[in-house]
């Protein structure tokens, strides 16, 4: 492109952007912008890239005005939610990020067990909002991540066994498409796109507003942690997946490797914990079944004690703050096998740096009975889910530790079931797009979502994700 003509667009978007200025209830941060530098940062440090502009939105109306301004100047837009997308897709070098955490409202409707969520709200607003009524939506584990990117892609958390992922838990989405079409999706109302939109993530609009079937939830979950030395996490792993056989849905499970933070005390050697909860208002038999697993499998230290869900929910946020730097791996498996842990009890131990962890994630109960066709979560008869996961500081670090994240997944590999989770994803070099979300989804879910693609985004505005590229793009 000539200077002249650059210099024509730059005035073109300089006149676009002031123009969307007046029609916002919020506002408009460019880099000359004394707040511009918060304002393009998002949770992963090691995205660091500078927009053209951030639009962070006064009200839902202020969606329209910003999809419009994105067709007009054909500049590349991201849709901000929480911003905790691991391979930063809620921002753009050089385009426009929508930025919705503002608008975090969240209303409960005690007596039909629904709660309506905004498209910026957290895990702690939802959490905050329904504890008061005895109710929870099943999220994830961290409380500051974004309800809105963790729905759209899967939602794995807590809550998972015996509620399904968050995904799941979804009654309905409003949604304003790259045409402008706002539509109410549901089982009922523009079903297909309510199947694309559970476990597309962002490929097919801007979700407005969720609609969550709340459950009931006690005042206090039975919540706790085992904690194992390394010469014990083969007995340990294999008493684990015994334990796991049958064991009743209200118990959900999730085993992490890593170094704990200096501040907790417990050295610099890593550590098995197999953290547990039972989501269930008699504790008795959720205390049976950890005195099973003590039993078979004695912790070199442990803590076991009723806690109120927000606590529980929040408990490791201190590990993620925001701008940590991270890449990720998943994959799912059912074997726990002799040599599937010896591979990951191998690679585990190399873990001796406080920046790196890897989490297992007994999946099966509520998750596993929803079938396979009914969302586009990529796989549901997978007994764990392994993510290999980054939360370093130091930019040094960056090679060696995404490094051994690649080294990790293609041990492991060889004992990988179909599908990749879509939240668990980094940001991948040199693989082609298409052939990413195919592999991510499987040929079968590929093609649906694709035809979704095509009707509902053609020219791929809406391209800041794991993305679905459109025939016509």
């Amino acid at each position: 492109m000539s200077t002249k003509h650059q210099g024509e667009q730059a005035g073109d978007e300089d006149r676009a952007l002031q123009e969307l200025r007046g029609q916002l209830a919020g506002s408009v941060i460019e880099p000359q912008d004394p707040l511009y530098d918060e304002a393009r940062a998002v949770w992963n440090g090691m995205i660091d890239v500078h927009p053209r502009a951030v639009i962070r939105a006064g009200g839902v109306g202020d969606i329209d005005p910003v999809l419009q301004t994105a067709r007009r100047t054909g500049l590349p837009l991201a849709v901000r939610g929480g911003g905790h997308n691991i391979a930063g897709h809620s921002t753009v070098e050089g385009g426009l990020v929508l930025d919705l955490g503002q608008l975090r409202g969240v209303e409960v409707d005690v007596e039909n067990r629904l709660v309506t969520v905004e498209p910026g709200a957290t895990l702690a607003d939802v959490d905050r909002a329904t504890t008061t009524h005895g109710l929870a939506v099943p999220l994830g584990v961290i409380s500051a991540t974004g309800v809105a990117g963790l729905t759209l892609g899967g939602g794995v958390g807590w809550l998972t066994r015996p509620n399904g992922l968050s995904l799941d838990d979804l009654v309905s989405a409003d949604v304003i498409t790259a045409a402008g079409e706002h539509l109410h999706a549901s089982e009922q109302d523009n079903p297909e796109l309510f199947w694309g939109l559970r476990g597309g993530g962002g490929n097919f609009g801007v979700v407005s507003s969720f609609t969550f079937r709340a459950r009931q939830l006690p005042a206090a979950v039975l919540g706790g942690n085992f904690f194992y030395r390394p010469s014990r996490w083969k007995s340990a792993l294999g008493a684990f997946d015994k334990w796991t056989q049958g064991l009743p849905e209200a118990m959900n499970p999730i085993v992490s490797f890593l170094v704990l933070p200096p501040d907790l005390d417990m050295g610099e050697e890593p550590w098995m914990i197999i953290g547990f909860a039972w989501a269930s208002e008699n504790h008795q038999p959720g205390l049976e079944l950890i005195e099973q697993l003590r039993a078979a499998a004695p912790p070199d230290e442990e803590e076991v004690a009723p806690t109120a869900w927000p606590v529980w929910q929040s408990a490791m946020d201190d590990l993620f703050p925001r701008g940590s730097r991270g890449y990720w791996k998943n994959l799912s498996f059912s074997r726990m096998d002799d040599d599937a842990v010896d591979v990951l009890v191998g690679f585990a131990s190399e873990v001796t740096w406080l920046g790196t962890g890897i989490d297992i994630h007994h999946m099966e109960g509520a998750f596993g009975r929803v079938p396979e066709e009914a969302t586009a979560f990529p796989h549901r008869s997978a007994k764990f889910w392994l993510n290999i996961y980054g939360f370093w500081n130091d930019p040094a670090e960056d090679d060696r530790l995404s490094a051994f994240a690649r080294k990790a997944y293609t041990l492991m590999r060889p004992f990988a079931e179909d599908g990749q989770y879509v939240n668990f994803l980094g940001a991948e070099t040199g693989q082609d797009i298409t052939e990413a979300a195919r592999e991510a989804y499987g040929p079968d879910k590929y093609d649906r979502l694709l035809a979704l693609k095509n009707r509902f985004d053609p020219q791929n505005l809406f391209r800041l994700n794991h993305n679905i590229v459109p025939t016509s793009a």
